[in-house]
């Protein structure tokens, strides 16, 4: 009786130590939280870096000890432009990608390379807010793999050159070399203005600008002053030539394997980080022209009518607009 008894209770223990070690091992592995890696080539001190912070925090807020959101700027992960390709093949997690990246890709996102098509910060957010934005976005999905979690203001670009020549029309460009992204979309953009494009990784324009390499670099004004380019340069020139967006993105492999709850707390925590980056962004662009003018920069407004005139007729022209959706150029003018 007493060895069935013993038997018994040694049973009963074994039982209740791998109850304790299923439920343990378990709860250890429900709490292990979802990595999330971002690449980016902005610096530190540009507010759509910025942004990660407030999508981290935000989701540190709002899913405590859901997700391990790394944040990786200057490049230091992957370079310019290969983000795409590395969400694709599961090498990263997330990134910031432009329609020049996606246009690489999907051909129709060129209409949104196009100068002087999207207004200004506000018409844009409804542009993607609105069918337009969830068709295009779809065509990302569906073509790239991607899913693409909101839209935000990336600054309205200028240009900013090393020289002190006078720039009021596109034909006062000639024979410049603005650095430009390397892709298609963006040497396009440089040429229609009237310079002469030239290629250059975003980590090397301070030390091309400084040593002659290229004569210009167009961006926004807060990235200009971030990356202290108006230390190499003498003006800027308000083109205004580019409304230009960001689209914080996560690959779709990523996405899918997340909860329903816990992509609408991602989608959240986005829609708060694009908000503040545009928020802040319109708020430094206000205030930035006095900034250069008093670090010694001429800073102006050329013919833009011309500017203007010169660019739509390039991209109308283009072999870009043979792969834009019929009407497309109408839907984005008619949203108010």
């Amino acid at each position: 009786m007493f060895t069935l008894l013993s038997k018994r209770i040694l049973t009963c223990m074994t039982l209740s130590a791998v109850c304790a070690f299923s439920i343990g091992t378990t709860a250890a592995f429900a709490a292990d939280p979802v990595k999330l890696r971002i690449s980016t080539p902005a610096v530190e001190s540009d507010w759509h870096a910025k942004m990660l912070t407030v999508f981290k925090d935000e989701l540190a807020k709002t899913a405590p000890s859901v997700f391990n959101v790394e944040i990786h700027l200057n490049a230091s992960l992957f370079k310019q432009g290969t983000e795409p390709a590395a969400m694709q093949r599961g090498n990263l997690d997330m990134a910031m990608i432009s329609a020049q990246d996606i246009a690489k890709q999907i051909p129709a996102w060129s209409v949104f390379t196009a100068g002087y098509l999207i207004r200004d910060p506000g018409h844009q957010k409804k542009v993607f807010n609105s069918d337009i934005g969830e068709e295009f976005y779809q065509m990302v999905a569906d073509d790239m793999n991607i899913e693409i979690l909101d839209v935000g203001y990336l600054g309205t670009r200028q240009l900013n050159l090393a020289n002190d020549k006078k720039i009021n029309t596109p034909s006062d460009l000639a024979g410049v070399k603005l650095r430009m992204p390397g892709s298609d979309a963006w040497l396009f953009l440089g040429n229609a203005l009237g310079a002469d494009a030239t290629p250059l990784a975003f980590g090397e324009v301070y030390t091309g600008l400084q040593t002659g390499t290229i004569d210009g670099q167009d961006n926004p004004l807060p990235t200009v002053k971030a990356a202290k380019f108006y230390e190499v340069t003498k003006q800027i020139v308000l083109t205004q030539h580019l409304v230009d967006a960001v689209f914080l993105s996560m690959s779709k492999e990523t996405y899918d394997e997340l909860t329903a709850d816990q992509q609408e707390k991602v989608q959240a925590a986005a829609a708060v980080a694009t908000a503040f980056n545009n928020e802040n962004r319109i708020a430094d662009e206000a205030s930035l022209v006095d900034f250069f003018k008093n670090e010694g920069l001429n800073v102006y407004e050329p013919d833009v009518a011309a500017f203007r005139d010169q660019v739509q007729k390039a991209y109308l022209s283009s072999e870009f607009a043979k792969d834009w959706p019929e009407g497309i150029v109408d839907r984005v003018n008619a949203i108010q």
